[in-house]
């Protein structure tokens, strides 16, 4: 069997254990690449493959629904394997079917036998001569959206219910696009002009960012590769991530809380915009995870940050009350503002999950707040779109809390495309994926009463 099918077959054993095991397949593709030391060209399609068969899971599942009778049960890794191959066929025109035929039968023989090879060969001949089946004939709008855009039906119809139905249409189709590359300089050992000219130098297309004075849109070309990375001058970050300590907007010399820190975009930033001076107390659960934030921070050669295990509603045992100038909650979530880049959230995830870290959230924030001084400025953020872990938590917060309110201020301070976003409401600002083609984010500032 030659490499590229050997990509198949890594890529069949490897949708097969997310699937079986619920693992996240971005950590999964970046193991396999690296065991297997792959090419660039070869990790590209690799990672297009398995990506891309998660992100159409559902659409892909319609489609051989036709073609297999309910009756007829298969392994697992047998529907993968046919699915990623109707993946090639519909979305891969560089790749000629019988390619794609030739090399499923292959690794049906490999893993099972030759039964199998042939069952793969007639379903993969059959779609071929007919077809596949229009998505025209679902009636419904809703579940239409659903199979068009593998989301599921439950998920569509919430979004429906909250946004409306080009709002829900536009994030679904969004979250199958892949998103533009963003990075953040590191301001204390270059500067954004600078950067930008260097990668043009080096072959790639570069813009600056509109949403942080720190970040570069790259625009053409595999920024992953580029020295500076190892230089310690540039960290990748979503431009709505970086939105998020725009917003804190921490000063040289202060003392910041990052109560959910890991795994450390976030902290470093808050880091940078106070040239490194004063204190960052970061925080996280998970003592693996805060290692990563001191990762993180030793690359980019910050020392401001000091990183600690510790649940972020115990720290009041930790810390007196009225103690920090800044203090960024962004709290655990759903994560479902970032399917695009880790499109296996979309199916692991179930309602349950939604209240019950909207639970967690609005214990952290309560637990939290008072820790704040008085002129001092809190910032809550979740990387999800969902308004009972977003706006209801803040409207829970305020009505528990009556010292505190959202710094309004804050919205006249965002960039002018944003001030006005459909995403506004008197609770925050819901960032949807298609507003910056970038993660979906809620972003909202709070503070003390006459603080």
């Amino acid at each position: 069997m030659n490499k590229s099918q050997t990509i198949r077959s890594a890529a069949t054993d490897l949708l097969t254990r997310v699937d079986k095991s619920g693992g996240y397949s971005h950590l999964l593709v970046d193991q396999v690449i690296k065991r297997n030391n792959y090419s660039s060209k070869d990790a590209r399609l690799f990672t297009e493959i398995v990506y891309g068969t998660l992100q159409r899971r559902m659409t892909l599942e319609y489609y051989l629904s036709s073609f297999i009778t309910k009756k007829r049960k298969i392994d697992p890794w047998v529907k993968w394997l046919l699915l990623l191959s109707i993946y090639q066929f519909h979305y891969l025109s560089k790749v000629p079917d019988h390619a794609v035929i030739h090399e499923a039968v292959e690794i049906g023989k490999q893993k099972g036998h030759a039964g199998i090879a042939k069952f793969v060969n007639g379903i993969l001949r059959n779609i071929q001569r007919n077809g596949l089946p229009s998505l025209e004939t679902i009636n419904d709008p809703i579940e239409r959206i659903s199979i068009e855009t593998s989301h599921p039906l439950w998920l569509v119809k919430r979004w429906e219910e909250m946004y409306g139905m080009d709002i829900t249409r536009d994030m679904c189709e969004e979250n199958n696009r892949r998103k533009k590359m963003t990075v953040r300089i590191q301001p204390m050992r270059t500067n954004r002009r600078q950067l930008i000219e260097r990668l043009e130098s080096d072959g790639l297309e570069a813009v600056p960012s509109q949403v942080s004075p720190q970040g570069i849109i790259i625009t053409e070309g595999n920024i992953l590769h580029h020295p500076s990375f190892k230089e310690g001058i540039v960290t990748i970050q979503d431009e709505s991530s970086m939105l998020v300590s725009e917003i804190l907007n921490p000063k040289e010399n202060m003392t910041v809380l990052d109560a959910c820190s890991a795994p450390g975009g976030k902290t470093t930033h808050l880091a940078e915009k106070m040239l490194d001076k004063g204190v960052i107390y970061a925080h996280d659960l998970h003592a693996k995870k805060v290692k990563l934030v001191e990762q993180k921070a030793k690359q980019l050669g910050l020392q401001t940050i000091k990183a600690e295990p510790s649940d972020a509603r115990k720290l009041q045992e930790k810390y007196d009350k009225e103690h920090f100038d800044r203090i960024l909650v962004d709290a655990p979530c759903s994560g479902f503002g970032v399917v695009s880049s880790k499109p296996d959230i979309k199916y692991h995830r179930e309602y349950e999950d939604v209240r019950n870290l909207a639970a967690i959230q609005l214990d952290i924030l309560s637990h939290v707040a008072p820790l704040m001084k008085r002129n001092g400025r809190m910032v809550y953020s979740t990387c999800t779109v969902d308004k009972e872990e977003n706006e209801e938590v803040i409207r829970q917060f305020l009505n528990h809390s009556p010292n505190f309110e959202v710094d309004e201020e804050f919205f006249e301070e965002l960039p002018d495309f944003l001030r006005n976003s459909h995403g506004r409401t008197e609770f925050g600002l819901q960032i949807f994926p298609q507003d910056l083609q970038s993660d979906g984010f809620f972003i909202t500032r709070l503070k003390w009463k006459n603080g």
